[in-house]
């Protein structure tokens, strides 16, 4: 092998995704895909299960974190002095004294590096905490936290650049399970849900803050939780919007509408991102809605497919389904999880899953999809690998990383979406966020 062939050798293999460590910016990870693309991963657990590589205190939320440059950010909510959150969660008569903060962390030792943190009163259901993952970009990290206020933080000081409460700027109203919808980034702008009249996604400059358009309008249910999905249709690149009445489409770049559809969900819950099949998407969400859209070829539209049938499609509510082959795999709000055909809708199988036991309503698990198979994040605390076919779920390990610190239908749960960066899995509950080391 000559000297320039193998210093060409070197350069395609460190310019590899496989072949270096991959960030995870923000939700869902760097393609927004729940693919963690780095080889090198363990097959099994060692005996008594993953290392540990450290452990540190935090506080309540259901955010994940995002791992960008060495650094970890996460967001978690501290109480008032001598506050408790009601016994009952959909108690929100009362606003709850507490503060938001967003740290960051060194990716190595998980030493605090700063906080910011702002006074925060709830008024929500399930309180415990923050809901969206940070997404960092550019030198800066992104947050919103569940009453709404959003900042834009310099990612190395945590020194604010420009901050916005979207409550007061829209005239919104806070959906009953707080600001969900994780904000994303697209190009110049930071794209996330408002709420209010007109106002139902906004597009704001990154950089400044500054309103660019703002598009939609979603009568009652407050905002809604679904993150947008971008695509290329009907000869235009789109935005797909999943409202609490209605899914829609906009122009990315002035927020000029394409189309729009009826889909309304029970307490206006779709908290799924759109999910594109071929010419198809497919949208689940509370109380067994799910639909079909076929998406026209010749300009931006749709039809509907299918909508709201019994026995067809899944109906998720706290984590994203995964799409697979033409089969989605996801839990649905009857707590079972379901591998559906798109676009037909047909159930393939269904069963406990990653969670296992008897489903109880509402089980969850965070699934990210590594080589031929998936690391679960299970509600139950565990941490497991296992296979996704349209013949069912195949368990190949599992072991026990974090207690469930929340609590949700009669039972202990931990619902909170990992990060996975450099041959780990960065992991939180409502007490601590943990590094585990995954590296064969």
């Amino acid at each position: 092998m000559s000297f320039r062939t193998c210093c060409l050798f070197a350069v395609v293999l460190l310019a590899s995704p496989l072949a270096q460590a991959t960030d995870w910016p923000q939700w869902m990870g760097p393609k927004r895909d729940n693919v963690w693309s780095e080889d090198g991963i363990l097959e099994k657990f060692p005996k008594g299960g993953p290392k540990i590589a450290w452990r540190t205190p935090i506080a309540a939320g259901y955010s994940g974190p995002a791992v960008a440059n060495g650094k970890l950010y996460i967001t978690d909510r501290v109480l008032g002095k001598g506050v408790s959150n009601p016994e009952n969660p959909f108690d929100t008569k009362n606003k709850i004294a507490s503060t938001e903060r967003v740290l960051c962390l060194d990716v190595k030792s998980g030493k605090e590096l700063w906080k910011h943190e702002y006074e925060c009163g709830y008024q929500i259901s399930y309180p415990a905490g923050p809901r969206c993952t940070p997404v960092v970009q550019d030198g800066n990290v992104y947050t919103l936290g569940a009453m709404g206020n959003i900042f834009c933080l310099n990612a190395e000081t945590g020194k604010v650049v420009w901050s916005k409460e979207l409550m007061k700027e829209y005239n919104a109203k806070v959906a009953l399970w707080g600001y969900a919808a994780h904000p994303i980034i697209d190009g110049k702008k930071l794209i996330t849900l408002a709420g209010g009249e007109g106002s139902h996604v906004v597009a704001l400059d990154k950089d400044t803050g500054k309103e660019i358009w703002k598009a939609g309008s979603q009568p009652s249910a407050g905002q809604g939780y679904s993150p947008v999905l971008f695509t290329e249709a009907g000869g235009k690149r789109q935005m797909i919007v999943a409202g609490t009445k209605s899914i829609y489409s906009v122009n990315p770049e002035t927020g000029e509408q394409y189309w729009t559809t009826p889909f309304a969900v029970d307490n206006g819950c779709v908290v799924m991102t759109p999910v594109r099949a071929g010419d198809h998407l497919f949208v689940g969400g509370y109380n067994a809605k799910s639909t079909v859209l076929k998406l026209t070829a010749d300009k931006p539209g749709v039809e509907v497919v299918w909508q709201n049938k019994k026995g067809l499609g899944v109906s998720p509510v706290n984590v994203q389904p995964f799409l697979l082959d033409g089969v989605l795999y996801g839990y649905d709000d009857s707590g079972n999880m379901y591998a559906v055909e798109i676009p037909s809708g047909k159930r393939l199988w269904e069963g406990a899953g990653p969670v296992g036991g008897e489903p109880k309503g509402s089980e969850t698990a965070f699934m990210v999809k590594n080589g031929d198979r998936f690391f679960f994040f299970a509600e139950t605390g565990d941490l497991v690998i296992g296979k996704l076919t349209p013949k069912g779920y195949e368990e190949i390990d599992r072991a026990k990383v974090l207690e469930q610190t929340d609590s949700a239908f009669g039972r202990k749960v931990v619902w909170c979406a990992p990060a996975y960066s450099d041959k780990k899995a960065f992991i939180r509950n409502g007490k601590e966020i943990i590094c585990v080391d995954l590296a064969k």
